[in-house]
């Protein structure tokens, strides 16, 4: 199903019966859109979760059909020391993303507080950034790294952040240094490293879909508790 909602578009997958009661948000990287990461969601094989995969408001200049939350410097290779905080592409789809995220509830009818925020490599780095923001149950990082300074979050969550030992695109430490400033904000981080470079195996689709059903089993076992 594609939608257009507070001017991104997106498409969902998963159970449209009314019996989806978490949701995951995935953002993907540069140059790539929705429909390269709705392609993966079979593969996920997670019961109850409505996924929705919204794409990045800029078209990429290189790649026809290609989206990009921000534009890169040019011969930008991740090992330059850069600040995009002040780039206005940046802070369009920063605000963006934001109010996208806080009506989704209005059409999945799922809040925030069982919604869990993916990206993969840029898709990362807004996820890490917009995510801190909201009441999210949880986040996962793929291959991504900070864009910025990191930001306590509103609420405690746990995060998952999965990288390539041999990450030719970001490199690891780059994602080591994001693991460090989490850490420092009191967020919980399970670190996991995979002798991968710059993509999302079969692997990873375990480790994210694990995630997630922890996370919604942890949550249904709080609900189920009695109260006094």
């Amino acid at each position: 199903m594609l939608s257009n909602d507070s001017s991104l578009q997106s498409l969902t997958y998963g159970p449209t019966d009314g019996t989806a009661d978490w949701c995951l948000v995935a953002l993907h990287g540069w140059g790539a859109n929705a429909a390269d990461l709705v392609g993966l969601a079979p593969y996920l094989e997670i019961a109850n979760f409505s996924m929705v995969f919204p794409d990045a408001p800029w078209p990429h200049p290189q790649a026809p059909g290609g989206r990009m939350w921000y534009s890169f410097p040019n011969n930008y290779d991740f090992r330059q020391p850069y600040d995009f905080a002040d780039q206005a592409d940046l802070q369009t789809s920063r605000e963006q993303l934001k109010i996208w995220l806080c009506n989704l509830p209005k059409t999945t009818k799922i809040p925030l507080e069982r919604t869990i925020l993916a990206g993969f490599s840029q898709g990362g780095a807004m996820a890490l950034d917009v995510g801190s923001q909201l009441p999210l149950a949880g986040q996962v990082i793929l291959s991504g790294y900070l864009h910025s300074e990191a930001q306590t979050p509103v609420n405690p969550r746990p995060v998952m952040m999965v990288h390539g030992t041999f990450d030719p695109v970001v490199p690891i430490a780059k994602a080591h240094q994001a693991k460090t400033a989490l850490t420092a904000l009191g967020q919980p981080v399970t670190w996991q490293e995979l002798a991968m470079g710059h993509e999302i195996p079969p692997q990873a689709m375990g480790l994210i879909a694990g995630f997630c059903e922890d996370l919604r089993q942890a949550g249904e076992n709080t609900l189920a508790q009695p109260l006094g």
